[in-house]
């Protein structure tokens, strides 16, 4: 995949995606190309190609036959005015004869239209997807106030994008053909109505563009984000249903979400009277063309000089042609929207590639030099990939940098000793764990650390991905049940069983069952299956962070002798004195900056 070529230098937009005056139009059609470009380019640009050439020679097919349906429209106007039924017959004929074609060449341009359109916005979501989880920017974006609600940008966005752009594009093409064909109609009839016909059009869409123009932008912007927003109250509560029960929350849930709902209703009653401006030009101009033809043209019919057909067929090319000039006109309201998706949709692939460290630049979704996002500026810790665990005079801060956590620290996890941190609250445990993980990079100093294989993380609250039981085992490596044959049944229940959790796919309908895991097991069953996926995997490290906060002492103890009877060394973060056994060394954390290093034995945990 070729990188897509953006605009350098581009003047900052503000919340509202309104840019600098002067720029407007050629940066937003800049920021347009820079999204849109690259699937032209792409591995699927043949398909696209075979696609397009055939959209246009259907747009073709249907100008030549809204030619031929005016032609007949005056050809019936003329023969009931002259009284003429052969000709008049003849005309019935021909224009159901152009129908038997004409309906399904109709039909097939908006299934080849949709298909292209949904191949597009396939490769482009995949291309979407691929950024927002490469270099884990979905974690890094999730405190940036400006990238709001990323996975709206990604399913419905991308789905505008693609839609309304080959929606707006079939037409201008088709617009365009319109205008060549039924200029040379209405030019042969009258060259008064060609010229006013032009001055007519130039009006409407300056007027359009100028008066409501970037108002119009503006709202739908704002009313994208605030919806989107709306939404995510909504899911909120849905997630966090229990905790909200638990709290007798609901009222101050409602307040909250509803003044969210209270947002998009300002916004879009200011985007209603914005519109309401634009209906009442845009219908008094189009009703002005139900009468303007037949003035224009009224003397040379009542004179005899024209034929009553031929003012039909003049009036058939004057609206024609006038839909093809004032396209910008009619379809305002849905330029503005798409417009609006677009600057969501370009700021979002900014941000995305601003955290593309390493990636190819093909893969990039708009290329040149992206903004890189609050907290990654200033000295960050270097990473490097080893068969140890090592911190070399690591300095770690807060990703804002407000606040020092650890000063210097320099320390080795040998394999077989286990390393427990200990420490009060807010003293920079489990933020030292995400600075091994490479989730915090804000300070200084070296990290060495093997691959992910071999270096496995276990939150306090564990993750239970969508899908059965088995893959809850399996996370996040499913392929392995085909790569290893000795990952059966019998070997996954007896993992179960391991973790004290042997009834558990008896009672929820085997390994292949399927349920909301999150819901239906408690904390406590959540943190043992999580810690039977560590006992699978076998990793070299074990980065436990109140693993097992929910457990009772048995249980807890349970779990870290199947781990000590692996080759897995655990590195824990705990405040119970049952788990410093199983380690040989505790690091000291008393929240300053400061640490140290002591020995396990002996060691006492307040």
């Amino acid at each position: 995949m070729s990188a897509i070529e953006a605009p350098r230098a581009a003047p900052p937009a503000d919340e509202a995606g309104r840019i600098p005056s002067g720029r407007f139009e050629l940066r937003r059609w800049q920021r347009f190309r820079a999204i849109a470009g690259p699937y032209w380019r792409s591995e699927e640009r043949w398909r696209a190609g075979v696609l397009v050439t055939l959209l246009a020679l259907l747009l073709l097919g249907q100008t030549a036959f809204n030619l031929q349906f005016v032609h007949q429209s005056g050809e019936l106007t003329s023969a009931l005015a002259a009284r003429d039924g052969e000709r008049f017959w003849a005309s019935i004929r021909w224009t159901l004869g152009l129908l038997v074609v004409a309906v399904p060449l109709w039909a097939t341009y908006y299934w080849v239209r949709d298909t292209l359109g949904l191949h597009w916005r396939r490769w482009l979501t995949h291309r979407f997807i691929d950024a927002w989880l490469r270099n884990r920017a979905y974690y890094t974006l999730g405190p940036v106030a400006d990238i709001d609600n990323p996975d709206q940008r990604i399913a419905e966005d991308v789905a505008t994008f693609t839609q309304q752009s080959l929606y707006f594009l079939t037409i201008a093409v088709g617009a365009t053909i319109q205008l060549i064909a039924f200029v040379a109609v209405l030019w042969s009839i009258s060259h008064t109505m060609v010229y006013f016909l032009v001055g007519y059009a130039l009006f409407g869409t300056l007027v359009t563009t100028l008066v409501f123009g970037r108002p119009l932008v503006g709202l739908n912007f704002r009313q994208l984000r605030r919806e989107a927003d709306f939404r995510f109250g909504l899911v909120r509560i849905r997630e966090h249903a229990e905790p909200i029960a638990f709290s007798h929350g609901e009222l101050d849930e409602a307040e909250r979400v509803k003044g969210r709902f209270e947002a998009v209703f300002t916004n879009w009653r200011r985007l209603i009277r914005t519109q309401f401006g634009l209906n009442l030009f845009q219908y008094a101009f189009s009703f002005l063309t139900l009468v303007l033809p037949s003035a224009i043209i009224a003397s040379r019919v009542l004179s005899g000089e024209l034929e009553v057909g031929r003012a039909v067929q003049a009036g058939g090319a004057f609206t024609a042609i006038l839909a093809a000039m004032t396209v910008v006109v009619e379809h305002f309201e849905g330029l503005s929207r798409l417009s609006a998706g677009v600057d969501r949709l370009y700021g979002f692939a900014r941000s995305l590639d601003a955290r593309a460290d390493g990636a190819p630049m093909g893969t990039r979704l708009v290329g040149g030099a992206p903004p890189v996002a609050g907290g990654a500026d200033g000295p960050r810790i270097d990473a490097v990939a080893g068969h140890r665990l090592a911190l070399e005079h690591v300095t770690l801060t807060t990703p804002d940098r407000s606040r020092t956590l650890v000063v210097d620290l320099s320390i080795v996890v040998e394999p077989g000793r286990g390393l427990l941190i200990a420490g009060g609250s807010g003293g920079g445990k489990s933020s030292l764990l995400r600075a091994v993980a490479g989730l915090w990079t804000a300070g200084s100093g070296r990290i060495e650390r093997p691959g992910p294989e071999q270096l496995v993380f276990l939150p306090q609250q564990p993750y239970m991905a969508l899908g059965s039981l088995r893959d809850q085992l399996l996370y996040p490596r499913r392929d392995r049940a085909t790569a290893d044959a000795r990952l059966t049944d019998t070997r996954l229940h007896a993992l179960l069983a391991q973790v004290n959790l042997g009834e558990l796919a008896d009672r929820l309908g085997g390994l292949d069952a399927v349920h909301d895991w999150a819901k239906v097991l408690s904390i406590g069953e959540q943190q043992r299956l999580a810690f039977a996926r560590v006992l699978l995997a076998e990793p070299r490290f074990a980065m436990l962070d109140e693993a097992t906060s929910a457990l009772d002492a048995a249980n807890e103890e349970r779990l870290y002798r199947a781990l000590a009877a692996t080759r897995t060394t655990p590195v824990s973060v705990s405040h119970r004195s049952g788990v410093v056994r199983f380690h040989a060394d505790v690091l000291e954390l008393p929240g300053d900056g400061s640490w140290r290093v002591l020995p396990a034995e002996g060691y006492r945990l307040d």
